[in-house]
């Protein structure tokens, strides 16, 4: 695909906005490492719920849908849908306590809840594992996503299409290096408008092409008679997606396992932008606005898409053999040529977004909760900014050193991600439980690592089955799980509790529910007791109907099921109005101080 002048011309002006945004707010970002990571924590909602939208909107966001919809219809979708039910806790149960707490990075938590060597090991240990191997796994499979978007759209050979992507590694390095999330929060607005307007614009194209939503449907059918592609709802008898395994996917895995970009009571860049925002109140309407962009606003563009190309490319090998490369070919063949700049400028912002965003998190992780807490303490705030920005440019270069190597470490991945299998109840707990401590958290990631890749050992070794088989993975959790929570719980039990001046350092502080506090709470007679779980329950449950009722709402008007579409997102609107009405009611001057 040759690229024009007009199109050069509007990736130059992506780039100069991207360095514009980037010199203007160098001085936000050079006063301490709060003002670097955090933005001085003084992030409106929108602006911190856009970030979180557009940097969990990567490059390889809409070739994975196409993926899933290819092999299992709409429906395939459920394997990240399920996961509403974590984000609405993060939402009404976490969002205020992570904002009250101040700590500068998620992991940083460590110790202000755990005390002694234990909490420094559980803060050190995880600064490293998710500033360093988590994160760079993360960026080198987006960087091969872009890889297979480059080698397609501009018929280049890998290797030329891996330079590239190196090229806008550095240039992601220096601009994250001289904006800190100050920057990155304004370009995040900018790239996530970008973005859904490339996708937008490509679903409208390709639904067009092929006669509308009607002959959309027709086709389908002709492919699948039974219309289950077209399904919101998987078939619970299907090989894909058993009962038992939607089971899992449905009232386990969200709260049970533990993986970046989706941690049970939350972390990681969510975190982050919780942190970041002015107050309570900002952080749980950024954590809200984001949940429904995310799951309800998003989906549709790259669905519609990912069908478009199950119609036309049936019969092709290399999507029988890779779905994923459907969407490019898509973006290739109904993308007219006047936007074919605007359309890699799209990609690219989708690229940079999270490469920004993970050298600006892992960075966090690796300065304040390893080098600053272990290696060099006491040092000005300057210094450290200055060293926050050497870092950044140093995970750069590693993580653009292992994108050669990112077809080898794809299997490195699950051994990786294995530490956080039913781990995630004991992360939802020691907010609201007093008896938690140190060692719950050290043998929870212990045991679920060992029984995890045990049980992977046994199922493929000795039994020799295949570990793709849904029903066996929902067989790992379960035990998984199960194995996991019986040992933490021990283990807890059989140590000794937190000393009762960091519990109660950490309730005055954090002010979670009274409720599992009880003990601490009688001791803490100056802070009025939190007696709310019952209401951030309500919206908890109305914040998962209203998200699924906006997201098959839309779905059912685009297919032309307009009554049915209109019931949806009035119940939609229903539960909103109850979150409306429930939070006005408890007083939104409460959550902001």
């Amino acid at each position: 695909m040759g690229l024009s002048l007009v199109d050069f011309l509007v990736i130059i002006l992506y780039f100069a906005i991207l360095f514009g945004v980037a010199l203007y707010t160098r001085k936000r970002a050079s006063g301490s490492t709060s003002d670097f990571f955090l933005s001085s924590r003084n992030a409106t909602w929108w602006l911190a719920g856009t970030s979180m939208v557009a940097t969990t909107f990567a490059a390889d966001t809409p070739l994975a849908v196409t993926e899933l919809v290819a092999k299992n219809g709409i429906a395939g979708n459920w394997i990240w849908w399920s996961m509403v039910f974590s984000g609405m806790l993060t939402v009404f149960f976490y969002a205020k306590l992570w904002r009250r707490s101040g700590v500068l990075t998620d992991v940083e938590f460590a110790e202000i809840r755990y005390s002694g060597k234990p909490a420094a090991f559980l803060r050190g240990f995880r600064a490293l594992y998710l500033g360093l191997p988590i994160n760079i796994i993360i960026m080198g499979w987006v960087t091969l996503a872009m890889v297979t978007i480059l080698s397609e759209t501009l018929k280049i050979d890998r290797s030329t299409a891996v330079i590239i992507c190196l090229g806008l590694m550095i240039v992601s390095a220096f601009v994250t290096s001289l904006s800190g999330l100050a920057g990155l929060l304004i370009m995040d607005f900018f790239q996530f408008i970008l973005k859904m307007g490339v996708v937008i614009l490509l679903a409208v194209f390709a639904v067009s092409a092929i006669g509308g939503m009607g002959a959309l449907k027709d086709k389908l059918i002709q492919i699948d008679s039974t219309g289950s592609i077209m399904s919101f709802t998987p078939d619970l008898n299907s090989a894909w997606m058993p009962m038992i395994t939607f089971f899992v996917y449905i009232a386990v895995n969200w709260w049970a396992s533990w993986y970046p970009g989706a941690e049970p009571g939350g972390g990681g860049y969510i975190a982050q932008r919780i942190f970041s925002a002015k107050n309570e109140k900002h952080s749980i309407l950024a954590t809200l606005w984001f949940n429904i962009a995310h799951y309800a606003v998003r989906p549709w563009p790259w669905i519609l898409v990912a069908l478009v190309a199950v119609v036309q490319l049936q019969n092709d090998p290399a999507f029988i053999a890779n779905p994923r490369v459907g969407y490019v070919k898509m973006m290739l063949t109904y993308m007219p040529d006047s936007l074919k700049g605007l359309m890699i400028a799209g990609f690219l912002a989708a690229f940079l977004s999270t490469i920004s965003s993970s050298l600006n998190w892992g960075c966090s992780l690796i300065v304040n909760d390893f080098y600053r807490r272990f290696l060099v303490k006491d040092k000005s705030e300057k210094y450290y900014v200055t060293v926050s920005r050497i870092t950044t440019i140093i995970l750069m270069i590693i993580a653009a050193i292992s994108s050669f190597f990112m077809e080898s470490i794809s299997g490195a991945w699950k051994f990786l991600i294995a530490i956080g299998a039913g781990t995630g109840l004991v992360f939802i707990l020691r907010w609201f439980w007093w008896r938690i401590n140190a060692w719950s958290e050290i043998s929870a990631m212990a045991s679920a690592l060992i029984v995890s890749l045990g049980l992977q050992y046994v199922f493929q070794s000795v039994y020799n089955v295949n570990m793709d088989d849904p029903k066996i993975f929902a067989y790992m959790v379960l035990i998984t799980t199960s194995i996991t929570t019986i040992i933490w719980l021990i283990v807890t039990f059989l140590t000794k509790p937190e000393p009762e001046e960091k519990l109660i350092s950490f309730y005055r502080r954090v002010r979670p529910s009274a409720m599992l506090w009880k003990p601490i709470a009688e001791k803490v007679t100056d802070v009025v007791p939190q007696k709310d779980g019952m209401f951030n329950l309500l919206d908890w449950i109305a914040g998962c109907v209203l998200i699924y009722m906006t997201l098959f709402g839309v779905g059912h008007i685009l297919f032309g099921n307009w009554i049915l579409g209109l019931v949806f997102l009035v119940v939609a609107i229903i539960a909103m109005l109850v979150i409306y009405f429930d939070l006005n009611k408890r007083g939104w001057e409460t959550l902001s101080k």
